[in-house]
């Protein structure tokens, strides 16, 4: 995809501190860290969102992040990590190439999330459960 930021650095059309590059997946480090050591892992083939790739991109992707976390938490002895991935603006996805964040944590970082948190009314939740189950099966 010609207009995608990820794609020309699949290409090497657009210099980026690379870490693991298989067949499948490249890594490299976030140019707009939250931490240091903050890097992603984007499957080569373009897809837009998760629910776009296959099972093997998923699992290279995923086994790459795993990969990364040990490193980057030696590197920058964080004690913690979050792997975050989003999908769709609203979602927070700016780059819409799936990309998996590899972000090393240490405690008060400041990173945070922003997240509210609201209940289930009632019988809200066993009605999500049954919806859900419901096209699992």
């Amino acid at each position: 995809m010609v207009d995608c930021v990820f794609c020309r650095i699949v290409a090497g059309e657009i210099p980026a501190a690379k870490l693991i590059e298989t067949e499948t997946v490249v890594s490299f480090l976030d140019i707009a860290p939250v931490n240091p050591g903050h890097c992603l892992v984007v499957p080569k083939r373009h897809a837009a969102t998760l629910l776009d790739l296959n099972d093997e991109e998923l699992t290279d992707c995923v086994l790459a992040a795993r990969r990364l976390a040990r490193a980057v938490m030696e590197v920058t002895g964080s004690p913690g990590l979050n792997l975050l991935q989003n999908n769709d603006r609203c979602a927070g996805q700016v780059v819409p190439h799936v990309h998996f964040h590899v972000i090393p944590r240490s405690p008060d970082d400041g990173f945070n999330f922003g997240w509210r948190q609201r209940r289930y009314d009632e019988g809200e939740l066993e009605g999500m459960r049954n919806a859900i189950s419901a096209l699992l099966t």
